[in-house]
């Protein structure tokens, strides 16, 4: 049998890659005569470099250093495909797990800006930016500011969201966008302001107190209004903080990031001559169905069996053919749940081993 194994990374645990890897391992020991293809998935958040460069082997890595969320320097790097494109992650030079501690009112995309640039001097001919798990709530000015807007003095420490000035803002000076144009990738559909917008949705998950939404919201507000010709309530504007709407008023287009990145690494195609497909991801929940990668995967693999490997599962899984928690498989292998959190490529392992097992009615 031919088999496809895409998984999304498990955050904090293991890259895509790593996982695909392990369940590939498993599956082989029980069925070493199928054909497996490994396509390591990615939404848009962490792990999205390492997910395309994993898709493109002659890509190149692309060091750079940058501002990071609380202004500190960050070594990161984008990544340069074979055909011109580059891939920028908004988590790598901006993202919340480049902080100690969560710095709601300082933390900005400016270091995603400066990474955006870079790759634009550098001659990319398009861009692709994943915009998952940010660190800040401004709206992406710190990236357009980093892209040419002028913004004005701010003062010592003062965010970029609070330039002087309460007129509309001039976008002319903004670096153009590059000849096949920007597609960003977010599983974020939020607009940018109200109760299911950046701040009030997103705002506390990145330390914004109770007290300070209603602030943060003000803010976004204001800054909203300096770009009349932008609509803040588009789908995915209030991604990120608030980055989705600062790359719409740049001109770039926002998709659905794990359907984008599936499309980019050629996932339709692969899967078309798949007998089984296996996914993943570290939790398995509510939210899943909304545009993850599991989701996604399954979309495509309509008419084929699909398999699901998650770190913890806390969802109906009704709809795949099986499934395996790793925290589970961890109990009874060794007692610990926890396990599945230190180790998860050894229980991923032996998911796949398990997953193999039950085929045989597919053949």
């Amino acid at each position: 049998m031919h088999v496809v194994i895409a998984p999304d990374s498990f955050k904090g645990t293991a890259t895509a890659a790593a996982v695909a890897t392990a369940i590939a391992s498993g599956w082989a020991e029980e069925r070493p005569d199928d054909v497996l293809t490994l396509v390591p998935m990615a939404d848009g958040g962490e792990g999205t470099l390492d997910a395309f460069a994993t898709a493109f082997p002659r890509a190149r890595r692309m060091p750079i250093t940058v501002t990071g969320p609380a202004g500190t320097p960050v070594d990161t790097w984008w990544l340069s495909l074979p055909d011109g494109r580059a891939v920028v992650e908004l988590a790598a030079t901006s993202g919340l797990p480049l902080l100690t501690t969560p710095e709601p009112d300082r933390a900005q995309t400016t270091g995603f800006g400066q990474s955006i640039a870079a790759a634009l001097d550098a001659g990319a001919t398009g861009l692709v930016l994943g915009i998952g798990g940010s660190a800040s709530t401004d709206g992406g000015a710190g990236l357009l500011g980093a892209l040419g807007l002028v913004l004005g003095d701010t003062g010592a420490g003062g965010s970029l969201l609070d330039a002087p000035g309460d007129g509309p803002l001039d976008t002319t000076t903004l670096r153009p966008l590059p000849p096949l144009g920007v597609t960003v990738l977010t599983d974020v559909t939020s607009p940018l302001l109200g109760p299911d917008g950046a701040a009030a949705v997103f705002g506390p998950q990145k330390g914004v107190t109770p007290d300070r939404v209603a602030v943060h919201e003000a803010r976004l507000t204001r800054w909203a209004a300096r770009f009349p010709d932008v609509d803040p309530t588009t789908a995915g504007a209030g991604a990120a903080g608030g980055a989705g709407f600062g790359l719409l008023v740049w001109g770039a287009r926002l998709v659905g990031g794990a359907q984008g990145v599936a499309e980019v690494l050629g996932l339709p195609s692969a899967i078309a001559h798949a007998d089984v497909v296996v996914t993943g991801e570290g939790r398995y929940d509510g939210q899943s169905a909304a545009g993850k990668v599991p989701s996604v995967v399954q979309v495509l693999a309509a008419g084929r069996p699909s398999m699901l490997v998650a770190g913890d599962v806390d969802a109906p899984v009704d709809a795949f053919a099986a499934a395996a928690s790793l925290t589970v498989i961890a109990t009874q292998t060794t007692g610990e749940p926890d396990d599945a959190m230190t180790d998860p490529l050894r229980f991923a392992r032996i998911a796949g081993r398990r997953l193999a097992s039950r085929v045989g009615q597919h053949d």
